[in-house]
């Protein structure tokens, strides 16, 4: 009976700090800070979304690499019929060929950019799917603002509720089965007409790099 005892009380003792470790409680605090990026990229919920992105990407890069075999193909007979042609015949070829590449680095180019206009469009939706959550965490703290952390010089880590906002956001957001489309409508709570102010991280675009020549293929963005 008393190992049977010991055994129970040890076990409720462990069951005891383990909560203690995992519960995270809410500062009182006029002010809190939350890494919006780490938010963003450690949520399962923005984690979901970056994915229709990388979705993206993995296809322009892969149409990137089917046209520079192509280019590559066309380039290579043109140089093998160059023997069998006039100057004036290949020059008119070589010229059409290098139009048609001047197009397509610009076709590329354009997808690259609008890829980026992609992702920050997410960014920027993400952001609002989540500005219930970050506002429900504002009221029980009794703050007035939320800073974004990478603009705050020096702070307290019992301030930063960046771990409780990714696991509010994953269990409100994720619970429905939340999409993309649907993302801030998702959120359980309607959003105040006061709204927490979160500085927004810029989001910086990756771009296509042009070829140096035409008979180089598209880079990928």
């Amino acid at each position: 009976m008393t190992s049977l005892a010991a055994s129970v009380l040890s076990a409720a003792l462990a069951g005891n700090a383990l909560a203690q470790e995992t519960d995270i409680v809410i500062p009182r605090s006029p002010v809190l800070v939350v890494d919006s990026e780490r938010m963003f990229s450690d949520s399962a919920f923005g984690q979901q979304l970056a994915a229709r992105v990388e979705a993206q990407a993995a296809a322009i890069a892969a149409e990137n690499r089917r046209i520079e075999a192509e280019l590559a193909k066309e380039e290579q007979a043109l140089t093998e019929r160059r023997p069998t042609m006039t100057p004036d015949e290949f020059r008119t070829m070589a010229n059409t060929f290098d139009e048609k590449v001047t197009r397509i680095r610009r076709e590329r180019d354009e997808a690259a950019a609008d890829l980026s206009q992609s992702s920050e469009a997410l960014r920027r939706r993400f952001l609002l799917a989540v500005e219930p959550v970050l506002y429900s965490i504002m009221q029980e703290a009794g703050s007035a603002v939320i800073l974004e952390r990478r603009t705050v010089f020096v702070t307290r880590e019992v301030v930063d509720i960046t771990d409780e906002a990714i696991n509010r956001i994953d269990a409100q957001l994720l619970k429905s089965e939340a999409t993309p489309e649907n993302a801030p409508e998702a959120a359980p709570e309607t959003a105040p007409t006061e709204t927490a102010p979160v500085l927004e991280a810029p989001v910086e675009g990756d771009g296509g790099t042009a070829p140096e020549s035409p008979a180089e293929a598209p880079a990928n963005p």
